[in-house]
């Protein structure tokens, strides 16, 4: 890769969660202090890879639902024929790791850290997103929910039991993202492995649908993106992302679309060298 690049998700959810908190029993993530929404990095790079898993049947994903990532390692020794693992020095390791970047979209994009018993090194992915944060506080819709089916049969003389679901009404949440073009070199991420990036995140919420997230509750509004015409770049990321301002429209006090906000791009702010992709 010969260029850096810098980018401004925009994306939105209405009655849907867009990231349940565990350990607040699935309640949408929310910062305590402002109010704001969020959305994890992690939530968002989960769905990268099942689009590309789905789609993309020439491309693997090492975080995948039940992977064993030490018999993915042993697929890389024994793919260069490096011997046994357990006694691998650096230079098998090294072969280990550019084996499991050269055959894994997300290591090679995102990283990970394969150092386990069976050692395939660690990888610092050129490819990183932020949380996403709404533009707005949001509020928790909580509904109360029947299943008229039970798990047991002992508990056939309760009935229907009751829970409880959690939505946002609405928010309109910002993410940022950066590609560095000197880790791409290391990892072997290419110029197409950047397009599929951008695919994906495109088409994030396209086959994502739940029941937290049921289909159109979920969509990406805007994505903006920064080209530099070298790789170290033109301009500090926080500079670009600052040119990209997103307010809600004077006189609506309580958001419940995309169209009560107004999105503006300051180009005086662009320095030479830096190229303003709008790509929705």
């Amino acid at each position: 890769m010969k260029h850096r690049y810098d980018f401004v998700l925009l994306f939105d959810a209405k009655d849907a969660n867009p990231n349940g908190d565990p350990d607040a029993g699935n309640l949408p993530r929310i910062d305590a202090e402002t109010g704001q929404g969020l959305v994890t990095d992690v939530c968002l790079k989960r769905k990268v890879r099942n689009f590309i898993q789905d789609t993309q049947k020439d491309q693997r994903i090492y975080f995948t639902e039940g992977a064993v990532h030490n018999q993915q390692h042993e697929e890389a020794y024994k793919a260069r024929d490096l011997g046994d693992p357990k006694k691998a020095k650096a230079a098998e390791r090294d072969q280990a790791r550019r084996w499991m970047c050269d055959n894994f979209y997300d290591v090679r994009t995102f990283g990970a850290v394969m150092s386990t018993e069976i050692n395939c090194g660690q990888v610092r992915g050129p490819a990183q997103l932020s949380f996403a944060r709404s533009i707005d506080p949001i509020v928790s819709s909580e509904h109360a929910i029947t299943r008229t089916s039970v798990t047991n049969e002992k508990d056939m003389e309760k009935g229907r039991t009751m829970g409880r679901k959690f939505t946002v009404p609405y928010a309109l949440y910002r993410a940022h993202g950066f590609v560095n073009p000197y880790l791409a070199e290391q990892t072997g991420f290419s110029e197409d492995d950047l397009e599929l990036l951008f695919t994906a995140l495109e088409n994030a919420f396209t086959l994502d649908a739940s029941a937290a997230r049921p289909a159109g509750s979920m969509a990406m509004r805007g994505f903006i993106a920064f080209k530099h015409d070298n790789q170290l770049g033109k301009a500090p990321s926080h500079t670009l992302f600052d040119a990209v301002s997103v307010k809600r429209i004077d006189g609506v006090e309580v958001p419940r679309s995309f169209s009560d906000y107004e999105v503006t791009i300051d180009e005086s702010a662009i320095p030479e060298g830096v190229t303003l992709i709008r790509r929705i």
